[in-house]
């Protein structure tokens, strides 16, 4: 299916059919990314979609062991401060 972008402001839009969006279940909100040159949207998630799950795995880890994955730490994370 082909569809006109149209002008709006500055930018372009695309009207999606209602067929579409229902199929899609697209609601007030979707969430958009580019890949390959190609617009990608996907029904948006809540803003804490998974949280509750990730504080009871974290909550059942045996230490202290840290939460952040190590390629996270930064050089003047573990010289420039004392714990």
């Amino acid at each position: 299916m082909k569809i006109a972008l149209q002008r709006l402001g500055n930018s372009k839009a695309v009207v999606i059919p209602k067929a579409i969006l229902d199929k899609c279940g697209f609601d007030r909100e979707v969430e958009m990314r580019v890949e390959d040159k190609r617009v990608i949207l996907s029904p948006a998630r809540p803003v804490r979609e998974g949280w509750e799950e990730a504080f009871r795995k974290a909550a059942q880890r045996p230490s202290d062991e840290a939460l952040l994955p190590e390629h996270l730490s930064e050089e003047w994370d573990r010289e420039e401060w004392t714990w």
